[in-house]
């Protein structure tokens, strides 16, 4: 049931970021009422979610120990909040931690290249996300572009000290752009070296290859030669056994 819900849930769970968006950038009443629209959509899709899976789980409790984050976004982001406390629907964005961490574990299997467009695709979207949700929980006035401004100083190691989390929330979302960050700095680092080392050891491997070839080809014609030789020792010892056995025969 739940692989069912995993394209919407999904989809809801990105469709906040431009909720957050328009909520902070925006003073078009027309823009945060569909903002408000959206937001109760995204909650409702997480509601349907959470419902069809109780409805045909045998063990309720069970699962929602083992599966707690499902429950919590439902009962802890709802829209009827208060504004000030509308910062918890940043919850939903945590929905996208599993895939993102498949599209982490898919980079380390592939080759060089493809790892290093895998790992920015991922750091892209943790600086985009985590910034929204930095700037939703902080508040103090900051619009997600200085959300993603933060994040992006943070990945990269910068930390200007303009902005820094002041929340508990906001500690917990700078710890999640942190290790994203320097992941992606390994990833590119690695790739970089090994654009650089790469080459010469592959000549090196080559160059080895190619002499083990040529030795193995002597090898393989000296014992051929032998080989050859063998035989025709051989066939001398035949001819000298019959004509023996020829002049046996004759006395």
């Amino acid at each position: 049931m739940q692989r069912r819900f995993q394209i919407p849930v999904l989809v809801a769970a990105a469709l906040i970021l431009p909720v957050v968006v328009v909520e902070q950038s925006t003073k078009d009443e027309t823009l945060k009422a569909a903002a408000q629209y959206l937001n109760w959509a995204i909650w409702l899709v997480f509601v349907a979610e959470l419902a069809a899976i109780l409805a045909v789980t045998p063990n309720r409790w069970r699962w929602m120990r083992q599966h707690p984050l499902e429950p919590l976004v439902v009962v802890l982001s709802p829209p009827l909040l208060l504004p000030g406390v509308q910062t918890v629907r940043v919850l939903r964005l945590l929905r996208l931690l599993a895939p993102l961490m498949r599209l982490a574990q898919l980079a380390t299997r592939l080759t060089a290249g493809q790892g290093v467009k895998l790992a920015g695709l991922l750091a892209g979207i943790t600086a985009v996300a985590g910034g929204a949700a930095f700037a939703d929980v902080e508040g103090h006035g900051l619009t997600t572009w200085d959300g993603v401004w933060w994040a992006a100083a943070t990945m990269t190691t910068v930390g200007y000290g303009d902005l820094y989390p002041h929340s508990n929330g906001g500690r917990v979302i700078g710890l999640l752009v942190m290790m994203v960050g320097i992941g992606f700095i390994a990833v590119l680092t690695a790739a970089i070296a090994q654009r650089f080392v790469a080459g010469p050891l592959r000549e090196e491997t080559e160059q080895l290859e190619r002499a083990i070839h040529a030795d193995l080809e002597a090898d393989e014609t000296e014992l051929l030669a032998e080989l050859r030789a063998i035989q025709q020792r051989m066939r001398a010892l035949e001819g000298s056994l019959e004509l023996l056995v020829r002049r046996r025969g004759f006395q």
